[in-house]
């Protein structure tokens, strides 16, 4: 059976205090999930958060921290990571204002792998979430294809999100089946549309997206961890992550 983990950022306005946050956790593990991944929530020490894991029998799938602790607090940031035994950060992505240019990606780039190989030997790997923006041309190139010819495969992993790619006018399955190898973790979202032509998040299984295609790709891929959000909608947060493990359990048979 699949690793399936909850994105607590789902959950981020129930995970302000730590008490909250142990409680999600354990509502978390009565739906079914194996994991979490911590980001948006009240911020806990490794220690500390490993207990809470442990108490609920969740592991910490991964994390989403920002560049500049990746940068400035390496040592920090291996060493939480190391007491959760979590393997896996990402940044939520890189999102330039101005000077939307080639040059401009390629510097962060080359940024991101001097970062990342200061993480080598740690046990801790860092990687890219994408959003749909990266799917907008400089240059005549998608950022999100310079992300993955150049980052670092040995240092860095990638983090496909099918709603974004989806977003961005992409196929979640063929960015899936490109990263084989590299993406240990995949997050699953997935889209509707409104009456008046709005994208919408909705549950998976309950949008149109291709689940089939892209699970399928996923174990092509080698993805460890299948990590499910839900960003924004209707159903309460809670409904929503059990509603998504159900459908990914019983009617797709992850």
């Amino acid at each position: 059976m699949a690793l399936l983990a909850a994105q607590m950022y789902t959950l981020r306005n129930q995970c302000k205090t730590v008490p909250e946050l142990a409680e999600a956790c354990k509502r978390v593990k009565a739906m079914g999930y194996d994991g979490v991944q911590l980001s948006g929530v009240v911020e806990v020490a490794g220690d500390e958060m490993r207990k809470i894991l442990d108490d609920t029998g969740l592991a910490c799938a991964a994390t989403h921290i920002s560049l500049d602790s990746m940068e400035n607090n390496t040592a920090a940031v291996i060493e939480r990571h190391q007491k959760m035994g979590c393997k896996y950060t990402a940044i939520g992505g890189y999102f330039p204002k101005e000077n939307w240019t080639l040059e401009l990606w390629e510097g962060f780039i080359a940024k991101y792998n001097t970062i990342a190989a200061k993480f080598a030997g740690s046990g801790v790997k860092i990687g890219y979430h994408n959003h749909s923006h990266e799917f907008s041309p400089a240059s005549g190139v998608r950022p999100m294809d310079l992300l993955m010819q150049r980052l670092d495969p040995e240092n860095t992993w990638i983090e496909i999100d099918t709603y974004w790619v989806q977003h961005g006018g992409a196929d979640p399955v063929e960015y899936i089946r490109r990263a084989a190898g590299r993406m240990p973790c995949v997050h699953f979202k997935d889209m509707t549309i409104t009456p008046q032509r709005n994208h919408k998040m909705t549950e998976i299984g309950d949008g149109n997206l291709n689940w089939p295609g892209i699970i399928e790709a996923c174990r092509y891929a080698g993805v460890q961890w299948y990590i499910v959000e839900r960003d924004d909608g209707d159903l309460d947060p809670f409904d929503s992550l059990a509603r998504s493990c159900y459908n990914l359990r019983e009617k797709m048979g992850l």
